[in-house]
């Protein structure tokens, strides 16, 4: 393709697979590509799931072969010489970033602060930015550019460091996705889908919720979607509470669109967030949401019963009458559906571009 726009950009992540983070910064890609930027994407861990475009130099086949302290070094080399050579107009950091001397070395010896914009994914900020105001500060005043993925962390930050350098910039969703229902498919189910992680997702939650809820009566399954350290305890938990045959789990999928398309709605009782893909690309096929109230993004996305269900977090009886009231209200259900593809729209894959451009220039 030819590129119409002569700026290079360079998105680094950790991966391109298993989580909303990275399926974001592989659209990210996309839509950068798409504009006319000539874009690179460098990945540390060789985990490459989700479709993205451009070059990509992936630093998890060096890891694979030499993880030591040595074959650390190397790959920072390589990273180093890679935008040396590419003298790149602009970075986009997507990774986490742990540990201050790394990060010191990384924002003050391998990047050029003038052209770095830094993402934030996570309401659990300290996951991208040291936790300490002090050092926190050191690494990250000077940059171009931090970009937040919702309000809620932006204002968290500037109480927190008081930096000036912030933009939020939402995660985008791709409203022409192609998944059309099911043809034989006769199941009647809700939806989660995500990383089985319980200390973030806190799926427990949804177990609980369902067990309580009049849907194991009414046959309307929960299936979930994804894969994850707790998995095998989830499963147990499941069991525990009698809902052999009511709860399945589908394991990991690049391409959920056509299970979540089948969906009654979808779930999100995460402890914390940043700016939840699982609702935005639900909704985005017309698919209705029950959500907990969590930080961050939950209620810049559902407008309660309008296109979904805001509920009180931790809250195991209000999310089972939640669960009880989408299932059984049909003018509540069908209102929230007809709703649902419309209130997305400012997500999508053009309006982020252009806002994106807006800080390449």
């Amino acid at each position: 393709m030819f590129k119409t726009n002569p700026k290079k950009i360079c998105i680094v992540v950790t991966s391109l697979g298993g989580g909303g983070a990275e399926r974001s910064s592989a659209t990210l890609s996309e839509i950068l590509f798409d504009l006319g930027y000539d874009v690179h994407i460098v990945s540390v861990l060789d985990l490459i799931d989700y479709p993205y475009k451009g070059i990509l130099l992936n630093l998890g086949k060096l890891k694979a072969k030499d993880d030591s302290s040595l074959g650390r070094l190397k790959r920072l080399r390589v990273f180093n010489n890679y935008l040396k050579k590419h003298n790149f107009d602009y970075v986009i950091d997507n990774r986490t970033r742990i540990g201050f001397l790394k990060e010191y070395v990384v924002t003050k010896w391998v990047y050029n602060p003038k052209k770095v914009i830094y993402c934030i994914r996570s309401y659990n900020t300290s996951l991208y930015i040291n936790p300490n105001r002090f050092l926190g500060k050191i690494l990250y005043k000077s940059a171009y550019k931090i970009v937040t993925v919702s309000l809620a962390i932006k204002h968290k930050l500037e109480k927190d460091y008081d930096f000036n350098n912030i933009k939020v910039i939402y995660n985008p969703v791709d409203l022409k996705q192609d998944a059309a229902k099911s043809k034989n498919s006769n199941d009647k189910y809700i939806l989660f889908f995500g990383r089985l992680d319980d200390s973030v997702k806190n799926i427990g939650l949804l177990l609980e919720a369902y067990s309580q809820s009049i849907l194991p009566r009414l046959n309307v399954k929960l299936k979930i979607l994804g894969d994850g350290e707790d998995k095998s305890m989830l499963k147990e938990r499941a069991k525990n509470l009698n809902l052999e045959g009511k709860v399945e789990f589908l394991g990991f999928r690049p391409n959920p669109y056509n299970i979540i398309k089948d969906s009654q709605f979808t779930v999100l009782t995460s402890r914390y967030e940043g700016f939840p893909r699982a609702l935005i690309e639900s909704l985005a096929l017309e698919v209705p949401v029950v959500s907990v109230n969590c930080k961050s993004g939950p209620n810049e996305i559902v407008i309660n019963e309008e296109n979904g269900l805001l509920v009180e977090n931790y809250n195991v009886g209000a999310l089972a009458k939640a669960l009880n009231k989408m299932i059984q209200d049909e003018e509540l259900y069908l209102h929230c559906k007809s709703n649902s593809t419309a209130s997305v729209e400012k997500f999508s894959k053009e309006n982020i571009g252009l806002q994106w451009q807006t800080i390449l220039k």
